[in-house]
């Protein structure tokens, strides 16, 4: 009886407890549901990366835009902009707290003014190494994260004047082997037009 008395008296408690819990959180929920009424709205960005594909050629400035709009909080001074490249190696971190992270370059950097929502990322004197994906993120005072879709960079090479040499060798290079097999088949077909030249000679002549 008296382990049936402990069981009912711990049922009882863990009742009691269960009912103060409840009105513990209905109390708390009335507090903080005056507040909140006052607390300025959760913040809305949108992030826009255009064009979703960029071309370039070595050597060129490709500036990839991103800008921001924010409806209720005209100015975003606050926010936090990163970017990012992915490729076949990876993510690569370009850019964070607006600031390039990369060492020694001074060719990748934001070059927008954040106060008008622009954060633009512009890279100078492009490889074919930059190619890849560009996302554009920005973190917001609450801590959340909104990212762009992201700007696919294609990069193809320069053909200078040694591209053009090479292609104009790839024509001489086709023109000679044209020749050469012309020169092969008249070297072949001689013989037999030799045997013609005879044979039509002599029935000539008969």
């Amino acid at each position: 009886s008296a382990v049936l008395f402990s069981l009912f008296s711990d049922t009882d408690v863990g009742v009691a407890g269960g009912g103060a819990n409840k009105e513990n959180e209905a109390a708390v929920n009335d507090v903080t549901a005056q507040p909140l009424l006052l607390t300025p709205e959760p913040w809305n960005l949108l992030v826009t990366q255009t064009p979703a594909k960029e071309k370039a050629k070595e050597g060129e400035t490709v500036v990839l835009n991103c800008h921001l709009n924010s409806p209720q909080h005209p100015s975003l001074t606050d926010l936090m902009v990163k970017w990012y490249k992915e490729d076949e190696k990876g993510q690569m971190d370009l850019l964070e707290k607006n600031v390039t992270i990369l060492p020694n370059n001074s060719r990748i950097f934001m070059s927008g003014e954040l106060s008008q929502g622009d954060v633009s990322l512009i890279i100078l004197n492009v490889t074919t190494s930059d190619h890849g994906i560009y996302f554009c993120e920005v973190t917001l005072p609450d801590g959340k994260v909104v990212t762009g879709d992201g700007t696919k960079l294609r990069i193809r090479r320069a053909l200078g004047l040694f591209g053009i040499e090479e292609s104009v060798g790839t024509i001489i290079g086709v023109v000679a082997a044209g020749i050469g097999g012309i020169v092969v088949l008249i070297i072949v077909l001689t013989p037999q037009l030799r045997k013609c030249i005879l044979c039509m000679r002599q029935e000539s002549h008969q």
